[in-house]
């Protein structure tokens, strides 16, 4: 069935709000000339804070209107949701590829650290979930996990305070405890789409030389290394976006625009109800 779809279909993205606007834009970069359609469920984020039923549920019925747009892959360029949902997506709409954000984070982390002693910054649901600890240590079973949930971390980037002094202050928070002692980790693994917002203060609040791994470019890397094996890539003409959203579409383009690093209008944001 994913054979025979046209290399032309578009590509589905999909986050709980507009954090995963960070995938979607190293998916751009990445692929020029795919044709995408991102969808966040404003209306019922944050996904972070919900059981694991719940986030399934949402990530379920989000995925039908992927369905409905016939798209050839489907990202879910969120973290809470790929941490409990991915199996449930693979298993309903197989032999469609669903990829998602925590496997490819994964391998960049295990390949990046030298040492082998890892940290994590995620939301709560995911580091409750354990998916990065997991899949680090499937890949890396010597691996030294280190997580963190950092939920601030959300707020400030949603804010525009991606830098200066309140970012600051909220990634020493949060990194401060996960850095100290004789042998902290030397990498550490951004485990939520809103936080490679924050780039700068993280960098500044963790020591010198610790490699800092973005899921959104592994992400992106997977996904064209996957629609390569199925002969799936566009191989020409302009790429596009459609934009949707459950609710709020100006909140979505004027927050969306500074997640994106391009222009979105609410005009161009469609509100659907799932």
């Amino acid at each position: 069935m994913t054979q025979q779809l046209p290399a032309d279909a578009p590509i589905g993205v999909f986050d709980s709000g507009v954090g995963g606007l960070t995938v979607l834009r190293a998916l751009l970069d990445q692929m020029p000339h795919e044709r995408f359609i991102y969808l966040g469920d404003t209306a019922r984020l944050p996904y972070g804070t919900k059981s694991a039923a719940t986030v399934v549920r949402y990530a379920l019925q989000a995925a039908e209107h992927f369905r409905r747009e016939t798209v050839k892959c489907l990202v879910v360029a969120c973290n809470t949701a790929a941490s409990v949902g991915l199996d449930p997506l693979r298993e309903r709409f197989a032999p469609l590829p669903v990829i998602g954000v925590i496997e490819p984070g994964a391998q960049a982390a295990c390949s990046a650290s030298a040492s082998g002693r890892i940290a994590v910054i995620a939301t709560e649901r995911t580091v409750r979930e354990g998916a990065y600890q997991a899949s680090i240590l499937r890949l890396r079973p010597q691996a030294q996990v280190s997580v963190r949930a950092a939920p601030l971390l959300v707020a400030v980037a949603e804010e525009g305070l991606g830098t200066g002094a309140i970012a600051q202050l909220a990634a020493h928070h949060y990194l401060d405890g996960l850095f100290h002692g004789a042998s902290p980790p030397d990498t550490l693994l951004l485990g939520c789409t809103h936080f490679p917002m924050l780039a700068g203060a993280i960098r500044a609040a963790v020591p010198q030389g610790t490699g800092i791994v973005d899921s959104a470019v592994t992400t992106a890397r997977a996904v064209e290394k996957e629609l390569t094996r199925l002969r799936l890539v566009r191989q020409g003409g302009a790429g596009d976006v459609r934009f949707f959203a459950t609710d709020g579409a100006e909140r979505f383009a004027r927050i969306g625009s500074h997640f994106l690093e391009r222009p979105i209008t609410p005009a161009g944001v469609g509100i659907i109800d799932l």
